[in-house]
């Protein structure tokens, strides 16, 4: 396993991050206990997970993979050994189960450390992550600005809050998801005029066919040390081929939760396919194509893979030991330009 730095921590995280946003849902505490330990012994020293999981948001499910993580830190013993990154949910009225409907005021981040805290029986989080805005902005794939003038809480006020914090010992890295260049560039600049905490990361879906932050974000990752930690890199398992043609295997996330409209939008199917029969024409599994290109991009720090499966999970690791050739990068390229980012 190879390790990249974790922005300006100082901390190495593994290459590979382990999510575990279906423990709690499609994978039992059983298995998702042996999901750890296999991780382990793979060299994966970095977990994600988030107050809303298991995914998908439901009040009955709601905190039960950050429970999962915590009796198995308990039984093993082996906190001090993982970077543990969880996340506060952004404004959504509809989640009327987490806090009457979350948002990043400072009576709600205060809520949501406490119960991350008491849920995973643990003094502190090593990054704790912004999941997706306070303001209205386009993002998971909507690409409008509806309401785009609503209120939200000041990039300040929500840095002064971490602060009080990390001041305390309760988290000790700071980072962002489901963010836009301007919200990045944003926290950033607080962090610089008062002397705030700096945001570590950037946890946003990138993968060969969601491709929106190569444009603007990527450049923001490299030149400010603020790392991608790419999610569905696997476009929600449609990048396996496993959904090719209408399928619909038993137990996989579509057939149960019908839940992948991101990867369903006009040519979106068209160049999965695509990307499925070149991995074929390279004599690759098409998991390995897609998490290794991923994995090379230079400003990407982890790439966050979830299995339902312990098959899943050894197949998507040794994805990792792929070697990316010119002849490999030339055909994704050359795909790649017959239709740009058909997923954003």
């Amino acid at each position: 396993m190879k390790y990249s730095p974790l922005g300006r921590t100082g901390l190495e995280v593994s290459r590979v991050c382990l999510g575990t946003m279906m423990f709690g849902s499609q994978v039992s505490q059983a298995d998702g206990w042996a999901q750890m330990d296999y991780a382990l012994t793979r060299g994966i020293n970095f977990f994600d997970t988030a107050e809303a999981y298991a995914i998908p948001p439901r009040p009955e499910t709601q905190g039960a993979t950050e429970r999962i993580i915590s009796e198995w830190f308990k039984a093993r013993g082996n906190r001090k050994d993982i970077i543990l990154a969880t996340k506060a949910a952004g404004r959504a009225d509809f989640m009327t189960w987490i806090r009457n409907g979350p948002r990043h005021t400072r009576e709600h981040l205060d809520a949501a450390i406490r119960g991350s805290l008491d849920r995973l029986q643990t003094d502190y989080i090593d990054l704790y992550q912004l999941h997706w805005p306070d303001r209205r902005y386009a993002g998971f794939g909507f690409h409008h600005y509806a309401d785009y003038d609503a209120d939200y809480e000041s990039f300040h006020a929500i840095l002064e809050t971490l602060n009080a914090h990390v001041k305390a010992g309760r988290i000790r890295h700071i980072g962002v998801s489901n963010e836009s260049p301007y919200g990045v560039m944003k926290f950033l600049a607080e962090s610089e005029k008062h002397g705030l905490p700096r945001i570590a990361s950037i946890q946003n879906a990138y993968s060969l066919v969601s491709r929106a932050f190569d444009y603007g974000l990527a450049e923001v990752a490299l030149r400010e040390d603020v790392g991608l930690l790419a999610y569905s890199s696997l476009a929600q398992g449609y990048l396996t081929g496993k959904y090719r043609n209408g399928a619909l295997p038993e137990g996989a996330r579509k057939t149960l939760y019908q839940r992948l409209g991101r990867y369903e939008g006009p040519g979106g199917q068209e160049m999965i396919d695509k990307y499925v029969d070149l991995a074929a024409e390279l004599g690759l599994k098409p998991e390995q194509l897609a998490l290794k290109f991923v994995d090379q991009r230079p400003f990407v720090t982890s790439t966050i893979i979830g299995a339902s499966s312990m098959e899943q999970l050894v197949s998507d690791i040794d994805a990792f030991d792929l070697e990316w050739t010119p002849e490999i990068d030339k055909a994704v390229l050359a795909l790649h330009l017959s239709h740009p980012n058909p997923c954003p």
